[in-house]
């Protein structure tokens, strides 16, 4: 197809992406090796971390059959990578204006999940395998988890077993955990991009799911950068005995949330209360900023949206979030406690 060939399609109802698709069937693949690895030659942790890559590259194959919004030929330039990676900070709405035309979200979804994962490295680093290991036997050992296990073991055995198993998959571990976290964190931008489409739709808008997913993405960023630049200055500066390695991993180093008012010794029986406790923890400067990111995001890239409808679809989202966090921290209760 010819330049002028290219540009009448780039103006049709929409554009498909053949390099997703190859991009989806080649994650597959090294998600299925994964798991026949471990299948057929005990590849530690290899049969978690198939499944998982498996689901994301069905997921990018999927995402190669989701047309893309068509260009209209007014539409300004797109902002480079580096004016959106910037910009996004002190100028969001003209971010995402932009990105309403030329919706892209990959660079900065990339930025998000590597920035998670390595913190979660340089945590499992500064603090070692022996010390997350005797924390999390800890925890097994007082929810009483071991009176349930089929094969009877005192809780030093195990305490020792799990040291001894942790210091062996170490390097494994960290492997393992960078792909867990990219994966997890992949699935859920889809999901939140499905529903600030839907949203937006339910509302009257018009919006497509790239833009969705491109707001998913940017909304992410500064929030994620600036925290994970303050728990890595605190990572190294606080002493590793001082660090509760699950606590750390669940609520963070660099805390802001109205969570802090029930980590007190005293408190009133109101305060005392688990999922209150939970809700609150989720209400934090960084979740305001990045709720106030994603609003500014339905308004300018979605049609037809007005304030007060973006501020509803990013609250009724919330809300869905900690329903399914609260049934998430009653199941591993005792470790996410202090």
């Amino acid at each position: 197809m010819n330049v002028a060939g290219q540009h009448e399609a780039s103006k049709g109802s929409g554009r498909h992406s053949p390099m997703n698709l190859i991009a989806g069937i080649i994650v597959f693949v090294i998600g299925l090796l994964l798991l026949i690895g471990n299948i057929r030659y005990g590849f530690l942790n290899g049969k978690g971390s198939g499944i998982l890559v498996m689901v994301c590259g069905a997921a990018v194959i999927g995402l190669s059959f989701v047309p893309k919004p068509a260009v209209d030929e007014n539409a300004p330039a797109p902002l480079s990578a580096g004016e959106r990676l910037t910009r996004i900070f002190y100028e969001p709405a003209q971010v995402f204006k932009n990105l309403r035309h030329h919706p892209r979200w990959l660079l900065a979804f990339l930025i998000v999940v590597l920035s998670g994962a390595s913190f979660r490295v340089a945590l499992m680093q500064r603090l070692g395998p022996e010390r997350i290991a005797d924390d999390m036997a800890s925890r097994v050992i007082e929810g009483g988890y071991l009176q349930n296990s089929p094969t009877p073991i005192s809780p030093e055995d195990f305490r020792q077993r799990l040291i001894a198993q942790s210091i062996l998959t170490a390097t494994v571990d960290k492997i393992t955990a960078f792909i867990g976290i990219i994966g997890v964190a992949f699935i859920l931008m889809l999901v939140l991009a499905g529903l600030y489409t839907l949203g937006v739709l339910a509302f009257g808008g018009r919006m497509n799911f790239w833009h969705g997913l491109s707001v998913a993405a940017y909304s992410s960023l500064p929030p994620t950068v600036i925290v994970v630049v303050l728990k890595m200055s605190l990572l190294f500066t606080k002493s590793p005995d001082d660090i509760i390695p699950l606590k750390v991993q669940y609520n963070g180093l660099a805390r802001a949330d109205l969570g802090l008012l029930f980590s007190g010794a005293e408190h009133p029986p109101l305060l005392d209360h688990p999922y209150l406790y939970v809700i609150a923890s989720t209400i934090s400067i960084f979740s305001l900023y990045r709720w106030w990111l994603a609003v500014t995001g339905l308004k300018n890239t979605g049609e037809k949206m007005s304030g007060g409808s973006a501020w509803t679809i990013v609250f009724i989202i919330w809300l869905l979030g900690i329903i399914v966090w609260l049934v998430l921290v009653t199941l591993a209760a005792p470790f996410t406690a202090a």
